[in-house]
């Protein structure tokens, strides 16, 4: 009985021997411990009362720390502007036709964000309805091309002012000796005009293009009457702009 006894109570010690040296092998080797049903609990607790930082929390929001990436800059080199609007005529040359409907293409070089040059070509159709009946009125168009620079000055990113003056010649394409009756021989022939405009441009998200508003006025010489009396030739024009910078 007592050899029975010391046998169960040195197999009881060499386990629990066993069992401490598993324990401290697992600690130090770094493996985390199973938690108890008490320490789940307390933690399921402690979740629900808000003690636990909460994951959506803590973690911060992908792109939170960076910054916005710098605008575009707009476009600048070659530059293509359409412009369709309407020509009138303010000198006496109002007394043989009415107002125009007028088209204008620019295309040139875009040297700084403030300076363009640019060559021009023109054109708008009208007749001498005003001077003559139905039944001999003549329809006609007026061309014309020449070459100036333009100032911009910019208000913002996205709106700019400008002012330009342009060089160049223009003529009505009618029969010969049409306008002769009439007192405007001239203008069947090249003649020099001046002129100048003001305008505002808007620069669209696409950094190549923009769109823009204007009205310029010129002196067209060969539009001039001729005989006593003297003449203004000038014209107004008012027009949409449409441009792209490649």
């Amino acid at each position: 009985m007592r050899a029975g006894l010391a046998a169960a109570a040195l197999l009881g010690l060499t386990f629990a021997a066993s069992a401490a040296r598993a324990a401290d092998a697992a600690t130090s080797s770094g493996a985390t411990p199973t938690p108890t049903e008490e320490q789940i609990e307390a933690a399921v607790k402690a979740d629900a009362n808000g003690a636990l930082p909460s994951a959506s929390v803590s973690a911060s929001a992908p792109g939170a720390d960076e910054e916005a990436p710098p605008p575009i800059s707009r476009k600048k080199g070659i530059v293509l502007e359409s412009r369709l609007g309407a020509l009138a005529f303010l000198g006496r040359f109002r007394q043989v036709a009415p107002t125009a409907p007028w088209f204008q293409v620019d295309a040139g070089y875009e040297l700084f964000r403030w300076l363009f040059l640019f060559g021009e070509a023109e054109l708008a159709l009208t007749d001498t309805s005003v001077a003559q009946e139905a039944s001999k009125a003549r329809a006609f168009p007026i061309f014309g091309f020449g070459a100036g620079g333009r100032l911009t000055v910019h208000l913002t990113d996205r709106v700019a002012l400008y002012g330009q003056g342009s060089l160049g010649a223009m003529k009505a394409d009618i029969a010969k000796n049409a306008f002769g009756l009439l007192g405007f021989k001239d203008a069947e022939s090249l003649g020099v005009y001046f002129a100048g405009r003001v305008g505002v441009e808007w620069y669209m998200v696409d950094r190549h293009m923009a769109l823009g508003f204007g009205g310029g006025v010129r002196d067209a010489k060969g539009f001039a009457k001729t005989g006593p009396g003297g003449d203004t030739p000038l014209m107004l024009d008012v027009a949409l702009a449409l441009r792209y910078t490649f």
